[in-house]
C-alpha cells in the first residue's frame, strides 16, 4: 500500500515535523543483508512514494513500482543465492512475528502455486519498540534462525535470502513501519511535504552513515557484465557460473545485464582487441522501462585464431545523452 493513502486522512504538510521528530526517534538501521552494494548485490526497487497513478521513488524517479511498500536489496545471481547470503537484523529488536516452510521458486515458473495472502514468503519481523517494525521477506525455506519472542542485536543473522513468495529474483524485501503505517527509510517525510534536490531525504534518513554510504542513490545499475566463450542467455547469467573465454573459444561475447532502466535510454557496448579489432558500438534504445534488460555483444573465433593480448569492453547505460551507469571489463587470452 501507498504511503500517501495511509496518510490521506490527516493533513500531511502538517504531520511532517511529527513524522520526522517520530523517524529520528525510531531505530537507526544498518544494512539488512550481508552483501556489499555496488559489489556483491544491488538496490532493485524502493518504496513508491507516488500518489497517484504514477510512481516515484523518493528521488522522484522511477525505481519502483505501484504500491511498492519497501526496499528490495538483490543478489547478482542464483548461484550466489544457493552459496547462502544472510539476512541481517536492521536493527536491535524482538522477534513478534515469523513464518518458514514456502518453497524457493520464481513465481513465473509454472510450478509455483498462489501466493495471495503470503506475498511475503519465508519472513520474520522484528519489533523495536514505541510502535516502530522492520520485516524481512523472501527468505530461503529452512533457514529462519530464530524465534518469535528472541532478543535480536543489529546485524544478528535472520535466516538467508530465498526465493519464496511473490518474486521472480533472490532478494531481501524490507518494510519499515510506524504505528502500522509505512515509513520510507531513506525519507520518512510525508509525500506532500518532500524534496526531490540532490540530498532529499538524507537529513532525515534512518539509515546509519555506515548504511547510507552504501546506499547511496543511483539512476540504474549493472549489475553483471563480463566474457563468455559462446552465446549467452539472460537465464544463463541467473544461473551464474560462466565459463571465462580462452584461446580455443569459438566466440568472444561480451554480455551485461542492467537493472531499473527507463523508455528511451541507451544500452551501448564496444568490443576492442589486439590488431585494432573492434565489434560495435552496438546501440540499444530502450522502448520502454525495464526492470532488467540484457544484451551482448561479440564475434566468432578467425580462422587463425584469436591474437593473443588484452580484450576489453566498454558499457554504458545513457539515459538524456548522459552516462547513468558504466563499467570497463577486460581478459587476457
Amino acid at each position: 500500500m501507498r504511503l500517501a493513502s495511509l496518510l490521506a486522512a490527516v493533513s500531511l504538510c502538517a504531520l511532517a515535523p511529527t513524522l520526522i521528530g517520530a523517524a529520528q526517534n525510531g531505530p537507526k538501521l544498518s544494512l539488512p543483508i550481508a552483501c556489499q552494494v555496488g559489489r556483491t548485490c544491488e538496490v532493485q526497487h524502493y518504496v513508491d512514494r507516488g500518489d497517484g497513478p504514477g510512481v516515484s521513488d523518493y528521488r522522484c524517479g522511477r525505481r519502483t513500482y505501484d504500491k511498492h511498500n519497501g526496499v528490495d536489496i538483490r543478489l547478482l545471481d542464483l548461484a550466489q543465492q544457493r552459496r547462502g547470503v544472510a539476512v541481517l537484523a536492521a536493527a536491535p529488536g524482538r522477534v513478534a512475528r515469523l513464518r518458514d516452510g514456502m518453497a524457493d521458486i520464481s513465481v513465473r515458473d509454472p510450478a509455483a502455486g498462489k501466493v495471495e495472502g503470503v506475498e511475503c514468503g519465508n519472513g520474520v519481523v522484528i519489533a523495536h519498540g514505541d510502535g516502530w517494525e522492520t520485516q524481512y521477506c523472501h527468505m530461503a525455506r529452512g533457514s529462519v534462525r530464530v524465534k518469535v519472542g528472541q532478543t535480536v542485536k543489529a546485524g544478528d543473522p535472520l535466516g538467508r535470502v530465498g526465493l519464496s513468495g511473490q518474486t521472480e529474483f533472490p532478494h531481501v524485501h524490507m518494510t519499515v513501519r510506524h504505528l502500522g503505517k509505512v515509513v520510507d527509510p531513506f525519507d520518512p517525510t510525508p509525500t506532500a511535504a518532500r524534496r526531490c534536490a540532490a540530498d532529499a531525504g538524507l537529513a532525515a534518513s534512518m539509515w546509519t552513515p555506515q548504511a547510507q554510504a552504501q546506499l547511496v542513490y543511483k539512476a540504474g545499475a549493472i549489475l553483471n557484465a563480463g566474457f563468455a566463450g559462446a552465446p549467452v542467455s539472460m537465464a544463463g547469467v541467473e544461473a551464474g557460473g560462466l565459463a571465462a573465454p580462452t584461446a580455443a573459444s569459438p566466440a568472444l561475447v561480451a554480455y551485461v545485464r542492467a537493472i531499473e532502466l527507463e523508455k528511451g535510454d541507451v544500452l551501448e557496448l564496444v568490443l576492442n582487441g589486439p590488431g585494432g579489432l573492434t565489434v560495435g558500438p552496438q546501440r540499444l534504445v530502450l522502448p520502454k522501462d525495464q526492470a532488467q534488460y540484457f544484451a551482448m555483444l561479440g564475434r566468432k573465433k578467425p580462422a587463425a585464431g584469436w591474437p593473443p593480448g588484452r580484450y576489453s569492453a566498454s558499457v554504458r547505460v545513457l539515459r538524456d545523452g548522459k552516462p547513468a551507469a558504466e563499467r570497463r571489463l577486460a581478459v587476457t587470452l
